[in-house]
């Protein structure tokens, strides 16, 4: 196709690509110090760090990330849990926490504890009913503290609760410290999967481990009749895995009891660890933990 270009009378425009932007999506291959970004570091205390994304609000990302770290913690690893979410954290309300995290000696923040698991989140700081309006600078700085200033227990492996989307927060996270890999968590439904796959494509940009995908909220079963009914549709993201060459990683049910136990604050895996939704959360912790090392 010919260019097309208008004259102004002093210069021609281009209305090819207005804005200058990379055509992949992905900033210019320059060296990362000339580019400005920082040296990735590892977390202090930490062995590995396992990112769960979904790119996309509303799958159950963070019900995923909380019985994941609860079953990786029963598995016997020594485990801990990050919400990265700064502006609509979760996991305060999924693990029944609140309170301000007392300080070491060094002004380290001391995780909050429960169901044995140790924890840190932007909601422990800020009050529940307080919006948090901050800039991207602002952002980025709590991130960081989030980030590097947390007095962990010694880990073996840190479960970072991504927010949704493929922006600042990610990109910050990627670019500043090792992750030994990261999960995409998706329902069935198409909507879902577009998004989920511009997650795995982010991922890979940055040189990060795909895991694998979680696939959320699969299939209804009446408890009265048995009768089993795909709400969002039928096996999309194993089908998604099969077509992009990663492993789907587990299957969850679509289940009132994994949501009214998540908003009452004791998780799948703590109220009901003997059924059959804590037996998928499990396998999804074997696999990870197998894939991490």
């Amino acid at each position: 196709m010919q260019r097309r270009l208008f004259s102004t009378g002093r210069r021609l425009l281009s209305h090819e690509n207005p804005l200058g932007l990379p055509r992949s999506g992905a900033p210019p291959q320059i060296p990362r110090m000339q580019r400005g970004l920082p040296k990735k570091q590892n977390i202090r205390d930490v062995k590995h760090v396992v990112a769960v994304s979904s790119a996309k609000g509303g799958v159950g990302k963070s019900t995923i990330a909380v019985n994941l770290a609860l079953s990786l913690a029963r598995l016997g690893h020594r485990t801990g849990i990050l919400d990265t979410d700064i502006f609509g954290p979760s996991i305060p309300t999924l693990l029944n926490l609140s309170g301000e995290p007392r300080l070491t000696e060094d002004n380290r923040l001391i995780p909050l504890q429960n169901y044995g698991l140790p924890s840190m989140s932007m909601g422990y700081l800020v009050p529940e009913s307080s919006p948090v309006v901050w800039r991207g600078l602002m952002v980025q700085k709590a991130l960081q503290q989030l980030l590097f200033s947390v007095a962990w227990p010694s880990l073996d492996i840190l479960i970072l609760d991504l927010p949704p989307g493929t922006g600042d927060v990610q990109l910050t996270i990627t670019q500043s410290i090792h992750l030994s890999g990261a999960l995409i968590v998706s329902t069935p439904q198409d909507l879902s999967l577009k998004d989920a796959i511009r997650g795995v494509e982010m991922f890979k940009k940055v040189d990060v481990k795909i895991l694998g995908m979680v696939q959320n909220m699969s299939v209804f079963r009446c408890e009265a009749c048995g009768h089993e009914q795909h709400i969002f549709g039928t096996d999309g993201v194993k089908q998604k895995c099969e077509e992009l060459g990663i492993k789907l990683l587990g299957d969850v049910p679509l289940h009132a009891r994994i949501c009214d136990d998540a908003d009452g604050g004791r998780p799948t895996v703590v109220a009901e660890p003997e059924s059959e939704r804590a037996a998928a959360f499990r396998g999804i912790a074997e696999r990870v933990a197998d894939e991490v090392g």
